[in-house]
């Protein structure tokens, strides 16, 4: 069993009002040394072995958890413990 653990970003340039959202309350907040804020997701997936797991893991990242026109995905598989 491995686990998978990726994380989903938007690519440059792409809007990111959650981001910008989060950085005016951090601002707010008197956090002044905050100069950006960009908002992605991660996710934990357990997966069996095999022999074309990186395959697979694009796989699901291009056909459903991430949307390749607008976002980045970057992963790392370790042993599930």
């Amino acid at each position: 069993m491995r686990k998978v653990k990726i994380h989903i970003t938007l690519k440059e340039g792409v809007l990111d009002p959650q981001g910008k959202a989060v950085h005016n309350s951090l601002q707010s907040l008197e956090y002044n040394n905050v100069q950006d804020v960009r908002v992605g997701k991660y996710m934990e997936v357990m997966v069996e072995d095999s022999d074309n797991l990186e395959a697979e893991i694009d796989r699901m990242c291009d056909q459903l958890l991430a949307n390749p026109v607008i976002e980045n995905y970057s992963y790392t598989i370790e042993e599930a413990g």
